[in-house]
C-alpha cells in the first residue's frame, strides 16, 4: 500500500471512529443529564475524548517507543472500549430510529417526553453491556469444529489435520490463560498433522505476558509428522525476530513461501502474507507466484496450502487440493458476520467452487483480535479427516 493510501485509509477510519464517538457521547451526556442536572459538560466531554484518545492510540501502541507495560494498558482499554462504543452505537443509534418513527406516526409525542429519553438511554446502557458481558464470557471457550474431506483421485486414508488460526498471542483476550487446555484438547484430537495459519501474534512479540509458558504449551503438542505455520497479517513489525526465534523454541516450522513433503504422502506450502502489518524484515520481498511455487515441486502428490488470508483463494487452480486459512474471524462480533460475509468468496467453512477445484476451509480463529469477545460467532479446533 502506498503512503497516499495508507494517508487516505487512516483518515477514513479516524473520521468514523471520531464521528460514532461523538454520537455516542452527545447522547450519553444527554441522558446524564436528566437525572444529574449537574452534569458538567466539559469534564465529561474530556472524559469521553481520553478514552478514545487510548482506543486509537490502543491501534499502534507497537510502533509507539513506550514500555511494555503501558502498552498492555493501552492494548486492554482500547480492546475493551471498541467494544463498548460499538454496541453502544448501535443500540443508541436504534433507539433513536425507533423513536423518531414514533414521532412521524404520532405514537411518540413532541417535544420527547423527559421520562421516554431516560429509558431509551437506560435500556440502550443496559442491552450494550449485557450484550459485552455475554461476549467476553463466550470468548473464553474454544468449541471443535470438523470437516470431512476427499481429495481429487487420490485416497490418504483419513489422515487427521487439526488447525488453528489466529490465536493473536499477546491481545486483551484470554489465549495465554487458555493455551495449556487448547494443547490438550489438539492432543486428545491424536493430530497426524498441526497447522498453524498466520496471526499466532499480535503485532508486538514483548505484549505476551509469560513467552516461557507459552512456549513449553506448544512443544507440548503431540503430532505425529509435526507442527507448522505459515504467518499471518499481525505476524510482523520490530519484534519479528522474537517471533521467529519463539516458533523455533516451540519446535514449530514455518513456511515462507516455502514447501515440504510430509510422510511421502502429500505437500505442504505455507504462503508469505499478502500484506503483513509493519516491516517483515529479511522476509521483505514481493510474495511469489504460486505457479512459481509448483514448478518447483517435482511431485504428484496432493498439495495442501497454508494462505493466512482467504481473499486470496481466487490464485489457486486445480493443481492444489486444499487451501486452510483464517483472518476473517467469522467477523468475530456482530453484525461483522455480515461484512466479512459480503468481502469474501468464503468467510468461514467449507467452499469448493467445482469438483475440479481446490477445497477450501476457513476457521473463524482460536481467539480474538481487538474487543476480547465472541458475539454471533465462537473461538474454534477445526478437526480435517483428509479420506
Amino acid at each position: 500500500m502506498s503512503i497516499a493510501a495508507m494517508i487516505i485509509v487512516i483518515t477514513i477510519i479516524l473520521s468514523i471512529v471520531g464521528s460514532t464517538n461523538y454520537y455516542v457521547a452527545r447522547r450519553l451526556y444527554q441522558w446524564l443529564s436528566i437525572f444529574i442536572t449537574q452534569t458538567n459538560a466539559k469534564i465529561f466531554a474530556a472524559l469521553y475524548l481520553f478514552l478514545t484518545m487510548l482506543m486509537i492510540l490502543g491501534f499502534i501502541r507497537s510502533f509507539l517507543p513506550i514500555p511494555s507495560v503501558i502498552k498492555n494498558i493501552l492494548n486492554w482499554i482500547s480492546s475493551y472500549w471498541m467494544g463498548i462504543s460499538l454496541y453502544l452505537f448501535m443500540f443508541i443509534l436504534l433507539a433513536d430510529v425507533v423513536l423518531l418513527i414514533g414521532g412521524l406516526i404520532k405514537i411518540i409525542p413532541k417535544p420527547i417526553p423527559q421520562n421516554v429519553l431516560f429509558w431509551k438511554g437506560l435500556i440502550a446502557l443496559v442491552l450494550a453491556t449485557s450484550i459485552v458481558c455475554y461476549g467476553a464470557i463466550n470468548a473464553a471457550f474454544v468449541k471443535h469444529v470438523s470437516y470431512g474431506i476427499q481429495l481429487k483421485n487420490v485416497s490418504l486414508g483419513n489422515i487427521k489435520v487439526v488447525i488453528l488460526a489466529d490465536l493473536h498471542l499477546g491481545s486483551a483476550s484470554q489465549i495465554e490463560k487458555n493455551l495449556g487446555k487448547i494443547v490438550q484438547d489438539i492432543n486428545d484430537l491424536e493430530p497426524d498433522i498441526v497447522c498453524l495459519i498466520g496471526d499466532i501474534f499480535n503485532d508486538d512479540y514483548k505484549a505476551i505476558r509469560n513467552p516461557a509458558a507459552a512456549i513449553e504449551s506448544f512443544k507440548g503438542i503431540n503430532s505425529k509428522h509435526g507442527v507448522y505455520a505459515c504467518l499471518g497479517n499481525h505476524d510482523g513489525g520490530p519484534t519479528l525476530s522474537q517471533m521467529m526465534n519463539f516458533l523455533e523454541e516451540c519446535n514449530i516450522i514455518l513456511l515462507n513461501d516455502e514447501h515440504v513433503i510430509v510422510d511421502n504422502r502429500f505437500v505442504l506450502i505455507g504462503r508469505l502474507d499478502h500484506r503483513p502489518i509493519g516491516s517483515i524484515g529479511e522476509l521483505e520481498k514481493k510474495r511469489r507466484n504460486i505457479t512459481d511455487i509448483l514448478a518447483s515441486i517435482n511431485t504428484d502428490m496432493p498439495i495442501i496450502v497454508m494462505d493466512h488470508d482467504p481473499l486470496n483463494i481466487k490464485q489457486y487452480g486445480n493443481e492444489v487440493d486444499l487451501i486452510l486459512a483464517g483472518h476473517t474471524h467469522r467477523g468475530q462480533v456482530y453484525p461483522g458476520n455480515l461484512i466479512t460475509r459480503a468481502m469474501y468468496i468464503i468467510d468461514y467453512g467449507h467452499y469448493q467452487k467445482d469438483a475440479e477445484s481446490p477445497h477450501v476451509i476457513v476457521t473463524s480463529g482460536a481467539s480474538t483480535w481487538g474487543p476480547p469477545l465472541r458475539i454471533g460467532t465462537n473461538n474454534e479446533i477445526v478437526t480435517i479427516i483428509l479420506q
